[in-house]
């Protein structure tokens, strides 16, 4: 079968998939005709999306509607929720009575603060009045939760989208965001003579005027790709249309014989894998004396609309592996995803299995999940109204925007990255310490519509590479079928790709699979040079022919280690890796690292 016959059964296949969502509406790549009418249904929810941020207002009603018509079907719940309300009212005037006459200070709060609530740390907040508003909002804030949560019949993902659209509320009017409700943004107001608030005003003006002509945030202009990150030295050795592939030079005398291939993600830059020198993961290998190649992806425009998952995994993952054999000799090669990159990668490494192409000597999937029954906080986000409404602003502009990604993420950690840094930029005045972490988040990518909506229909909802369905070339896959030796690796609290989702590769592989799990988020826990603080990572192989053992137990057994895990998986590729050789000659050199695709704005 050649690559246009592939790709005709794939779209076959993909649109029997999408379901009645697309049939007959003009897809770019797919060749059904539209409805009469299809074309404005499809402007107008494009039009609609750009005042709401990308949430499909049909979504949100449908969770609204559920939760409350079952709320109003159960009178039981409504009785306990309005006892709990008069309870509540109660303990907050005893504490309030109390408070007046002890000045608060040496009162005990009469709830406290969820352990990952840092808002009302500072003991300003334990005097007299502001004890008593923010006790009131924390109470408020717990009886919500309770509205909202276990209401009998409420599906479980309205149940999530109702509960996280109340706590988004309740976060944006909490008192530590106002300066009149707010005690240590008065402190520093009066403490500065109101230069606090005025250096806060000139810093929103700068981040408007920054939003409205496009720019990035004000931190970003610090961090240079090719400058002061993505500096690891290499060469550009390889580009189609979609990737760039870097080679980096040799750092050592000898290398170890079986190259590696770094598959990141395509919704974001691949230099999280080489910020700077000092937190490369790229630089820390070539050290180690690995030979690393990295996949560039291309920023998708307008005219890719109609790139495909099977475009990526051809022209990405497959051109790529072709290359690096091509130019290393190396009869096989260790590859590593990251996040979506190492399910492209698993998906690679099944077509690869069922077609008897042996030339992956290991897999390393890092955050990355390959069964999407249970994705983490991101499924908030997606349901089949939801992505309909996604589908017809991709229609529209040939791809997903960059900014409709960053507020998803930002919506996940909003007291983080929305409400805490309003607080401390804008009320307190403080400048933003600049980190090439947090400049490498801002340089985000767009994806194509038609890749895109592959992705979250044929994964995120209906979950067909875990369940058997996933078709490449036409044909069936299955991650069964993999028999390289596998690399797992999930961070501890990740709400991109949640550990205990990435540990359920070890029920769909027949394959020895190491999982380790590291302390740390989704982006910080895979960016862990050896020599900081406060990190630990706990490590254990389970053979193919063991017996199951589940996450929880996993946790509560494994032994901890402390420090970087980094280390644990060079040694484990290490031994994989084969003998020390002299280090393969540098491909074509098509320009210098970090090349071109990754400077595409």
């Amino acid at each position: 079968m050649n690559k246009t016959q592939s790709s005709n059964a794939e779209q076959k296949f993909a649109h029997e998939r999408l379901g009645s969502a697309w049939q007959g509406v003009p897809v770019p790549g797919y060749p059904e005709s539209a409805p009469e009418g299809a074309t404005l249904d499809l402007l107008l929810n494009a039009w609609l999306g750009k005042f709401t941020g990308g949430i499909s207002p049909a979504a949100l009603g449908n969770a609204y509607a559920d939760w409350l018509s079952h709320l109003a079907l159960a009178p039981s719940k409504q009785q306990t929720l309005l006892q709990e309300a008069w309870k509540k009212i109660g303990r907050w005037q005893q504490y309030a009575w109390q408070s007046a006459l002890t000045g608060g200070a040496a009162e005990p709060p009469c709830i406290a603060p969820l352990p990952q609530d840092r808002r009302f740390d500072d003991p300003a907040w334990q005097r007299w009045p502001y004890n008593l508003v923010y006790q009131g909002f924390l109470l408020q804030q717990q009886w919500w939760h309770r509205a909202t949560t276990g209401v009998r019949g409420v599906s479980p993902h309205h149940e999530d989208v109702v509960t996280f659209t109340v706590r988004q509320w309740l976060d944006m009017l909490a008192p530590s965001n106002f300066l009149l409700t707010n005690p240590v943004v008065q402190q520093a107001t009066l403490a500065s003579g109101g230069a606090s608030l005025a250096r806060g005003m000139v810093h929103a003006a700068d981040d408007w005027q920054r939003a409205a002509m496009g720019a990035g945030a004000a931190g970003e202009a610090t961090f240079k790709v090719g400058g002061n990150v993505a500096v690891t030295p290499g060469k550009v050795v390889y580009r189609n249309d979609l990737i760039e592939l870097i080679q980096y030079a040799p750092a050592t005398e000898s290398v170890h014989a079986t190259p590696l291939l770094f598959v990141p993600a395509w919704i974001m830059k691949f230099y999280i894998l080489d910020l700077s020198p000092h937190n490369s993961l790229v630089r820390y290998l070539v050290g180690q004396g690995h030979t690393v190649f990295m996949i560039s992806w291309k920023n998708p425009q307008e005219e890719d609309r109609e790139l495909s998952l099977e475009d990526y995994r051809q022209l990405g993952v497959m051109d790529a592996l072709d290359a690096v054999a091509r130019i290393t000799g190396a009869p096989q090669v260790h590859a590593a995803g990251y996040c979506l990159g190492g399910t492209l990668l698993a998906i690679a490494a099944a077509t690869m299995a069922r077609d008897g192409d042996a030339r992956l000597a290991s897999l390393t999937m890092l955050a990355s999940q390959v069964d999407f029954k249970e994705p983490g906080e991101l499924s908030l986000f997606i349901d089949d109204s939801q992505v309909s409404f996604l589908e017809a602003a991709m229609w529209k502009q040939g791809y997903l925007d960059t900014k409709q990604m960053a507020g998803a993420f930002q919506l996940l950690r909003s007291n983080d990255l929305i409400w805490s840094r309003r607080l401390n930029h804008y009320l307190l005045g403080q400048d933003e310490q600049d980190s090439d972490l947090m400049a490498w988040n801002g340089d985000a990518t767009r994806m194509p519509c038609r890749m895109h909506s592959e992705y979250l229909r044929r994964l995120f909802l209906h979950n067909d590479l875990a369940e058997g369905r996933y078709r490449t070339a036409g044909r069936h896959i299955a991650l069964s079928d993999i028999d390289a030796p596998i690399f797992a690796v999930g961070t501890l609290t990740d709400h991109v790709a949640p550990w205990r989702s990435v540990y359920k590769l070890q029920l769909l592989t027949d394959t020895d699979v190491t999982f380790l799990l590291t302390s740390g988020g989704h982006n910080a826990g895979v960016v862990s040079p050896p020599g900081q603080p406060r990190r630990s990572y706990q490590l254990a192989t389970h053979r193919h022919d063991a017996p199951y053992v589940d996450a929880d137990s996993w946790q509560r057994d494994v032994p901890h280690h402390d420090g970087s895990w980094w280390p644990a998986w060079q040694a484990w590729l290490a031994q994989q890796a084969g003998a020390q050789v002299a280090p393969p000659a540098m491909g074509p050199d098509l320009g210098d690292a970090p090349g071109s695709y990754v400077l595409q704005t």
